[in-house]
């Protein structure tokens, strides 16, 4: 259970929010997500100060967003430590909690990867951070091409026996790594992957080819990130113009990442679309997760807000429809900047 604060009140959930959320099942799993999920990479205990946070999770509560996304080395434990706080006397049962293991949390040379040790470690101090006695949802962050595989899998099914787990999933492993796991798992009897969490969006299509298609033979649900390209595609950035001040550019953290999407091409192409979306009576974010959300084999979405009105904002995009006409003229304006090759994913990636 979490622990409850009794000095703090419960966080109100609307009836009419849970009337526009939908939610979902992780891939071929009896959990429930909601189809948007809030998450707190760069922005908890870096972008974001602490009452700031808690503001945008009681938001995203009142929306009817139940699925919340961290990672222990998200500000290196700072930013469990806020979603923790943030919800305190929250019913524990009404959420769901997903974290993640594998980059570095430590100096020490077991303070990283998926050894047996460092996923129980972790697993433990996330657990404390969070305040909780279990995660619903724990992932291998990356593939560890240095520990063998039956190893790690062992670990997180030891972690689910003892309850301290209760699904287990990936974030941004190949479809050869997604099905050698699945096969040991089989083979072992451990525990199955139930979801893989890939960069997804309009301008990021690289699971497409290979990823989605064994995911959805295979049952694995997909909870995706940097559904609106790190918000390029909400159209606030504009070719020619500097980017707005504590934009995602103008982070530290976040602008790294994000300068593969500002370039003028890209932007200028992102602008023709944010039209077409205003032309067709929906903002450029409905569009974009809108789009994602359409997708077989997706289950969740997962946004970041620095203000409790973006989240409301993206919660609008539950159940849009989007015409083929207008998805043609869509893909036929990215395309030339769209990212579609496998190979991108055996580069690093940051740590999202």
């Amino acid at each position: 259970m979490l622990l409850t604060d009794p000095d703090r009140p419960l966080p109100h959930v609307l009836l009419d929010s849970l009337k526009i959320m939908e939610y979902r099942h992780l891939g071929r799993s009896g959990l429930y997500v909601s189809a948007i999920a809030y998450g707190n990479w760069i922005t908890h205990g870096s972008q974001v100060e602490a009452d700031q946070a808690k503001e945008c999770v009681h938001a995203a509560l009142e929306e009817g967003i139940t699925t919340f996304d961290t990672a222990d080395v998200y500000a290196m434990g700072r930013a469990e430590e806020i979603l923790g706080d943030a919800l305190a006397g929250v019913r524990r049962e009404s959420i769901e909690l997903c974290t993640k293991v594998y980059w570095p949390t430590g100096p020490g040379k077991n303070d990283r990867g998926l050894s047996a040790k460092h996923i129980k470690e972790s697993c433990h101090a996330s657990l404390r951070r969070l305040r909780t006695d279990y995660v619903d949802l724990y992932q291998a962050h990356r593939f560890d091409y240095e520990t063998p595989l039956e190893e790690s899998l062992r670990a997180f099914d030891d972690l689910v026996r003892q309850g301290k787990v209760l699904y287990v999933g990936v974030s941004e492993w190949r479809a050869e790594q997604i099905a050698e796991a699945l096969a040991i798992a089989k083979e072992m009897g451990f525990d199955r992957i139930v979801s893989n969490q890939p960069q997804y969006s309009l301008l990021w299509r690289v699971i497409e080819a290979e990823v989605l298609p064994l995911c959805r033979r295979e049952g694995i649900g997909q909870i995706v990130w940097s559904p609106l390209a790190q918000g390029v595609l909400t159209g606030k950035y504009r070719k020619d113009m500097p980017p707005p001040p504590h934009s995602r550019a103008t982070d530290d953290q976040g602008r790294g990442f994000i300068s593969r999407y500002m370039d003028a091409d890209t932007l200028d192409r992102v602008g023709r679309v944010a039209d077409l979306a205003r032309q067709a009576g929906m903002t450029p974010v409905q569009l974009a997760l809108g789009f994602v959300l359409s997708q077989p084999g997706i289950s969740s979405a997962i946004v970041g807000a620095t203000r409790p009105e973006q989240i409301r904002e993206n919660v609008s995009a539950v159940g849009i429809s989007l015409s083929s006409d207008l998805l043609a003229e869509v893909e036929r304006i990215l395309e030339p900047v769209v990212k579609r090759d496998p190979e991108l994913t055996k580069s690093p990636n940051p740590r999202a």
